[in-house]
């Protein structure tokens, strides 16, 4: 160890060959919450912790460590005397068990008398460990440890990694930790950016000195100083001039895994390229290149884009060539597969949609475009649309998936552009243009934070598309589990719920979910609870959904025994049930409501109400109330006064207080007890049109009174 101090630093960098983009940041904040347990869990108190990442390194820097634990004091007690000492007194087995678990010497020993019984105990002072131990272990176990999705195996079987590790440094202050992992030592030894040359090394003296020492060999090692460095450089490229790169932060936070010194080019490419509909340019240049594109003031894609180099800004100029050549190349086969696909029109490649599997078990493409032309149909006769409006629907319907035998999405380039090939190919062959932008939404949303379809066309073929995928993939028993949903149906339902809540559309889901999987009863035969497991994974995700816009889950809870088949109607219930939470006698009424669901809840059937059997004056007064309240209901809920019906539920409570107080419900006489039994389920009915009361929590569930 070097000079003796108060406070120390640390520094460890691990070495590898690039690593995928993608798994960078997860395994470089995974490497300081790591070393931040190890601290707490050890004891160890700490200034600053800093992290770094590049393609070729993780690393982890601090300072403020102490240079070793604390020493702590220990007591431990052990057996009784009793039986801690033989008959010559001598330690028995007892208490030498005791003495060898507890890790202290036979001198620390002594008899404790305070709980009033002898006992063999011992007081020792348990030495700290010197820091730089804990953290030459730490970090022998957290390589292995960090998560990467796919690892090799490297040098032998208990060394994997996603890449081959080439270098260790690790300091305590100004000093190598020894340490050997798999015949990899530890040093000071850094490597720098790939450009200046494979033996591109330097010393590195500490952890102070870390990040000077690596620029000073072309690796910016702080991630956010990158991120900074490519937002003001791009910046600067367009400062005096009307062009601008169009936010990306994906792109952005990729592009930032790519290099270790970022170097801003701007390159050019033919304009009469720009022909080409911008999705598949940008696709080329940003998805494919990870390059960033370019608009000029008017928001119009220009024949620029920019690209980071990571290599010597010298020899820009020729990097710029090599990347131009690259990009024209990739855009000159996108215009070709353009120009031919065009030659025929969208619906001459739907024969080819028979060639492609939707799922071994559930046909063709063809055959769930069918499907989705039937389902359409059905929808379009629901919302009782115009004869032109259900015409661009079937036709949307009938064209979505012909784009995906085309040769623009059959080569594999420009796979996340299905749908959107379809739409340019449909203006192309003449289309009506609503027709043309379904197919396009008729993917949408694409994930949490994308848009919603913004045609009927677009919204109904949307739902018929993601229907049949998740009624056809849970009748054939693919239900997702809690990891693992390779048919994102969870995504696909929730995209259902949320267009038809978005649109109002009072379809009944139910309804239209046994028609999807009517469809699919013509070639397979669906799994025996087949319907009943996609009701219920539909259920999920309306569940999904009114949280999402705001309600509360025991809200939520609530109004879904009046169950999913109109989702407005559900919305608007749980909505003024919300706001009903907050009236001064809404716990009065959902505390008489508990009490009636509580005292039969574990009746199944109940007998025929009998006013002959009334015996009290209360259970008359609610049984006249119950009348009044059916009525009132009828009238709020045929006008859909969800407000109204929670007042009209608010009027009664008054009067099943005063049922409790003077009724004994479980009395000794059997019919009189099987008639108020009777009485209080008709008042659950009625309460279950609206909403079940017993869902909602109030204080004195939470207090448990």
């Amino acid at each position: 160890m070097g000079k003796d101090s108060s406070l120390h630093s640390f520094l460890f960098e691990l070495g590898v060959e690039e690593l995928p983009d993608n798994v960078i940041l997860p395994a470089s904040d995974y490497l300081k919450l790591s070393f931040e347990k190890m601290l707490s869990a050890e004891k160890l108190s700490v200034g600053k912790i800093k992290s770094g990442s590049t393609p070729r390194r993780l690393s982890i820097w601090a300072d403020g460590l102490p240079v070793k634990q604390e020493d702590v004091q220990i007591t431990k007690y052990g057996p009784s005397v009793s039986i801690a000492y033989d008959a010559k007194g001598n330690l028995s087995q007892a208490g030498k068990g005791f003495l060898k678990k507890s890790g202290a010497k036979s001198e620390d020993i002594y008899i404790d008398k305070t709980g009033g019984k002898e006992v063999l105990a011992v007081s020792f002072v348990q030495p700290g460990k010197y820091t730089i131990d804990l953290v030459r272990d730490w970090i022998i176990q957290v390589i292995g440890q960090i998560p990467l999705p796919k690892k090799m195996i490297w040098k032998d079987p208990s060394f994997a990694f996603s890449r081959p590790v080439r270098w260790l440094v690790a300091l305590w202050d100004d000093d190598v930790i020894s340490m050997d992992y798999h015949g990899i030592i530890a040093d000071r030894i850094s490597y720098g950016n790939r450009y200046l040359g494979l033996d591109n090394h330097r010393e590195i003296q500490n952890a102070h000195s870390y990040e000077k020492d690596l620029e000073e060999i072309g690796v910016i090692v702080c991630r956010e100083k990158r991120k900074r460095m490519i937002i003001d450089q791009c910046a600067e490229l367009f400062a005096n001039s009307p062009y601008q790169i169009k936010e990306d932060q994906r792109l952005l936070e990729t592009v930032c895994n790519l290099v270790e010194r970022p170097h801003a080019v701007v390159g050019e490419f033919d304009a009469r390229l720009l022909e080409i509909p911008e999705k598949i340019i940008t696709s080329t240049i940003s998805q494919n290149q990870k390059y960033f594109s370019v608009y000029d003031s008017e928001d119009r894609l220009v024949n620029k884009f920019v690209f980071i180099s990571n290599g010597d800004p010298v020899y820009s100029d020729k990097i710029r060539e090599g990347n131009e050549k690259v990009v024209a190349a990739r855009l000159k086969d996108a215009a070709w597969f353009f120009e031919e696909d065009c030659r025929r029109s969208l619906e001459e490649y739907l024969p080819l949609l028979e060639d492609v599997v939707f799922q071994s078990s559930l046909g063709t493409m063809a055959q769930k475009t069918e499907r989705i032309v039937h389902l359409a149909g059905y929808i379009a006769n629901e919302l009782g649309l115009s004869a032109q409006q259900t015409q661009n629907a079937l036709r949307a319907a009938k064209l979505c998936k012909a784009d995906l035998v085309t040769l623009m999405l059959g080569e594999k380039e420009f796979t996340k552009l299905q749908g959107y090939i379809g739409m340019q190919y449909a203006l192309k062959g003449g289309e009506d243009p609503e027709v043309a932008q379904a197919i396009w939404e008729h993917y949408m949303p694409r994930g949490s934070k994308d848009i919603l379809p913004q045609t009927v066309s677009g919204a109904i073929c949307a739902i018929a598309d993601k229907l049949d995928t998740v009624v056809g993939i849970i009748s054939v028993g693919l239900m997702p589990t809690g990891s693992a949903d390779p048919f994102a149906l969870r995504r696909a339902a929730s995209g259902i719920v949320q267009i038809i809540a978005d649109r109002a559309w009072e379809l009944d889901l139910v309804a239209l979910i046994k028609t999807s999987l009517s469809l699919l009863q013509k070639s397979i035969e669906p799994k025996p609870d087949s319907l009943d497991k996609i009701l219920s994974f539909i259920t999920q995700r309306v569940s999904w959904l009114l949280k999402e816009v705001g309600i509360s889950y025991d809200v939520a809870a609530a109004v879904m025994c009046t169950g999913v088949n109109n989702l407005p109607d559900l919305i608007g219930r749980a909505r003024a049930l919300q706001n009903f939470k907050a009236k001064d006698d809404f716990i009065r009424l959902v505390l008489g409501f508990k009490r009636v669901a509580n005292i039969i809840a574990g009746s199944e059937s109940f007998a025929k109400l009998d006013k002959s059997l009334f015996e009290e004056e209360a259970e008359r007064d609610l049984h006249v109330r119950l009348i009044q309240l059916a009525e009132s209901l009828d009238r709020s809920l045929s006008e859909r006064d969800y407000e109204a019906a929670l007042q009209d539920l608010t009027m009664i409570a008054p009067t099943i207080d005063t049922f409790f107080d003077q009724v004994l419900v479980n009395c000794e006489d059997k019919d009189k007890r099987l008639n108020r039994y009777a009485l209080l389920a008709r008042i659950r009915e009625e309460f279950f049109r609206v909403a079940d009361l017993s869902q909602i929590v109030v204080e004195s569930d939470i207090n448990g009174e």
